[in-house]
This record gives C-alpha cells, sequence and structure tokens, in this order.
C-alpha cells in the first residue's frame, strides 16, 4: 500500500498540473485536461474510512475463463487469428425458424435431434441434443426450408479484464468521476427516475445498500423467471458504477443520482453466457421500458441472434452501449462492433489507453476503465479494472442526457456523447479513443440546448 500511494499521489498530481491547458482552444490539448480532481475514499457501510475494498482473490478473470473453455471438451474453438477465439457449446445449435412451430413439429424435431433441452423466443429456438454435434445440428436444421437460420449457441464473456490482484487492495479512490467532468454535469441535471437503464450482465446484488433501492423489476434469462440476483458480482460492479446510491453517507457514488437500474441476468456464476439468453435478456429489456442498455460482454463472433436482438433495441428507441474488449486487439469485438452500438475503450488515470483494451475504427469514445471502485455482490465494494467498467460510465452518462432532454431519440443521445467527448490521442477520431473521454458536463450542456 505504501508503495502504490506514492504512484497514485504523483498521478493526481499530473491531472491537476495538465488542467493549466484548459485555456488552450476547444479539442487542440492532446493529453488529458481536467482541473479539479476530489479524492473520495472508498469503504465499506458502516466502517471507518481505514477500511479497505474486497480482496478478489478469488474473482474470475477472462483468461481463466478463457483456459478453462478451452479445456471444456463440450466447448467448440474458432481461432480468428493466433491470439483471439470465440467458442460455443458443442451439441447445440440456435434457430429461427420462418413462422413459430407447432406442438407436433416441435416434438419431431426433439425426436429427430435426440434433444434434451429445448428453449423458445417467438419463432427463435435453442436446441440441445444429446447425442448430435452442433455441426450435425446445423446440417439438419439448414437442410429444412422452413428455417430463415440456424447457428452454434455463441458463447460471449464479460468483459473484465486480467491485471494483478494486489492493485485492488491498493486503489481506494474514485478517480473516474472527475476526469469526466461528473460533478459539473450534476449542476444541470442528477438524473431521473423514470429513465431506466437496464444491465444485461450476470445480475445484481438484490440486496446491496447502494443499490437496493435503485432497482426496478428485472429478469433472469438463464432460469427464465424474475430473480436476477448475482451470483458472481461483475454485473453489481457494473451497476454500482452507474447508479449507486449517491449523498448516502456510504460506500461509491454512481454517475447518475436518481436513474433506476433494470437487472437482466444473462451471464452466469462462472461469467459467460450464450448468445440465446443475451438476444432474450436484451428483448426483455426493450419490452419492459429500458431506455438505456448496458452490454459489458462480448466476443469476435458476429452472431445473427444477437445482431437480430440489438436490431429489435435499436429500432424500438433504446441507447445501446458495449464494452470493447479486454484483449489488446483491433480483431473487431461483437455487440461493441455494430453500429447501432456505442463501442467503449478504456483509458487509466492520466488519459493513456489501458493496456488490455481493445481498439479499431469501430471504438467511439474512451471512458475510465482501471482500479474502479465500485459496489459487489454479496454486499461488498471492490475495484476492478477493465472495459467493462468502462462501458457503465456511458451508459450512465446517456441515462442523465435522456433525464435532461427526454425527448432526444437515440441516435441523437449517441451523437450527442461522440461530439461533446473530449479528444485525447490523435487529433480528430482515432482507433484507440474513437471521438475522445467522454465529458459529462458537455454532453449535458449540448442536450439541454437541443
Amino acid at each position: 500500500m505504501l508503495r502504490r500511494r506514492p504512484i497514485l499521489m504523483f498521478a493526481l498530481a499530473f491531472l491537476l498540473a495538465i488542467g493549466l491547458f484548459r485555456m488552450l482552444p476547444d479539442r487542440q490539448t492532446r493529453t488529458l485536461d481536467r482541473d479539479q480532481i476530489n479524492v473520495n475514499r472508498v469503504t465499506h457501510p458502516n466502517e471507518s474510512e481505514s477500511s479497505r475494498l474486497l480482496d478478489l482473490n478469488n474473482d474470475p478473470s477472462n483468461n481463466r475463463l478463457i483456459s478453462k473453455l478451452n479445456h471444456n471438451p463440450e466447448i467448440q474453438i474458432i481461432n480468428h487469428n493466433r491470439n483471439d477465439q470465440s467458442h460455443y457449446y458443442e451439441h447445440e445449435a440456435t434457430v429461427k425458424f420462418k413462422t413459430p412451430l407447432t406442438k407436433d413439429q416441435l416434438n419431431q424435431i426433439e425426436k429427430d435431434i435426440d434433444a434434451s433441452k429445448s428453449k423458445t423466443l417467438g419463432n427463435l429456438y435453442m436446441f440441445r441434443s444429446n447425442s448430435k454435434t452442433t455441426t450435425q445440428l446445423l446440417l439438419y436444421f439448414r437442410a429444412r426450408e422452413d428455417i430463415e437460420y440456424a447457428e452454434p449457441n455463441f458463447i460471449l464473456l464479460q468483459n473484465e479484464a486480467t491485471l494483478p490482484n494486489d492493485i485492488f487492495y491498493q486503489e481506494q479512490y474514485q478517480w473516474n468521476l472527475p476526469v469526466i467532468e461528473t460533478e459539473k454535469g450534476w449542476d444541470i441535471s442528477k438524473g431521473d427516475k423514470n429513465i431506466i437503464i437496464a444491465v444485461v450482465d450476470t445480475g445484481v446484488d438484490l440486496d446491496h445498500p447502494d443499490l437496493r433501492h435503485k432497482l426496478v423489476k428485472g429478469y433472469n434469462a438463464i432460469d427464465d423467471n424474475n430473480n436476477p440476483n448475482d451470483d458472481n458480482g461483475h454485473g453489481t460492479h457494473v451497476a454500482g458504477i452507474i447508479a449507486s446510491e449517491t449523498n448516502n453517507s456510504e460506500g461509491v457514488a454512481g454517475i447518475t443520482w436518481y436513474n433506476q437500474i433494470m437487472p437482466v441476468k444473462t451471464l452466469a456464476k462462472d461469467g459467460y453466457g450464450y448468445t440465446f439468453d443475451i438476444a432474450k435478456g436484451i428483448v426483455w429489456a426493450t419490452d419492459h421500458g429500458a431506455d438505456v442498455i448496458n452490454l459489458s460482454l462480448g466476443n469476435y463472433q458476429p452472431a445473427t441472434v444477437l445482431k437480430e436482438a440489438i436490431d429489435y433495441a435499436y429500432d424500438k428507441g433504446v441507447v445501446l452501449v458495449a464494452a470493447s474488449g479486454n484483449d489488446a486487439t483491433n480483431q473487431p469485438s461483437y455487440p461493441a462492433a455494430f453500429d447501432e452500438v456505442l463501442s467503449v475503450s478504456a483509458i487509466g488515470y492520466s488519459g493513456e489507453r489501458a493496456s488490455f483494451s481493445n481498439y479499431g475504427n469501430y471504438i467511439d469514445v474512451a471512458a475510465p476503465g482501471i482500479d474502479i471502485p465500485s459496489t459487489y455482490f454479496e454486499n461488498q465494494y471492490a475495484a476492478l479494472s477493465g472495459t467493462s467498467m468502462a462501458s457503465p460510465h456511458v451508459s450512465g452518462l446517456a441515462g442523465l442526457i435522456l433525464s435532461t432532454n427526454p425527448k432526444l431519440s437515440n441516435k441523437e443521445v449517441m451523437e450527442i456523447i461522440r461530439s461533446s467527448s473530449y479528444d485525447i490521442g490523435e487529433r480528430g477520431k482515432d482507433e484507440y479513443y474513437g471521438n475522445g473521454l467522454i465529458d459529462v458536463n458537455r454532453a449535458l450542456a449540448a442536450a439541454k440546448r437541443k
């Protein structure tokens, strides 16, 4: 802890120093420019200020997840290049029929493929077979004339970065809110409880003291019930960045004071989930009033079922935000790379791109993503790093924009976020930061003028 604090204070001093360049013409400075850094200690509820954040020694990371998937005989691998992979579950297929199946048709198909399980969403079905491989299932379904498409049930991972666990012990400051001008933005809007932000993830800790008053009815797409309780921690952390209860004398502050969270569980305890369930969660959130959907998850396969769910939500006016991924690659990650989605990369304390953050011409904006303190499951708090942590900053901003001006379309909200961002890196849009670091104050001022 003693070795880490000088480094942190140097970073904060550096941010204060470069604030002197604020007088230069708008969008000319190439370094991060923030002139007021208020340091807030993060504590557990009802404990002293010396409390530390949760030790995440047992927290799952993508490297461990990928290794686990790669050694699971039921999981198949798609190698996009030497480094980047996608996965799907063997013996399963997602199939869209031209019309919903009758009970007799479904029974016959389940008999033909020796089905052990099936799920349905309208005329979209997921089948699992006891004996047939995914390849055999796809051959069976693609030979039929009544389908629109058949594809594997791809696996999407939570986009949390793999970093040394000791960082989670040592980082105790919410540096992320001042550098995106959140405090100034709060003078314009602190949010509106009628603007709902859905977190499609591992669920949310429904009893967390910093979140329980900020939640609306949610959904568990895995078990098809109304219990989206978090058994992993990732979704709770994402939700807390957006809307942890602010100004309540405990825990951490959220970007929005008043917007509410819709918890939608689509990722299981191990931190990954299937395209069918994720698509189902997106559709459910859209149909139940979500104005913004945060997707801190992804892989490198542009699954049709996922794209259709994204299109459905976008066409209904939902603002969609997704993490770009944590493999330091320019391989397009989905859903972030879909045109209808705001893609978010991650930065560190002084504005540098996080070493793990994916990049490419599909990146829209950047947001803080290193050592971000937030809520965690089982009534805890933790500091995590990843583009998963960057994405909810943008989702929270989208919620504040709609709170400021609810008449804006999703396209207008996305454009405000892009155009109001603070240009860092190469001049103009670039592959590491997109249009730049989000700026809450600028964005809300622009929304107010519309």
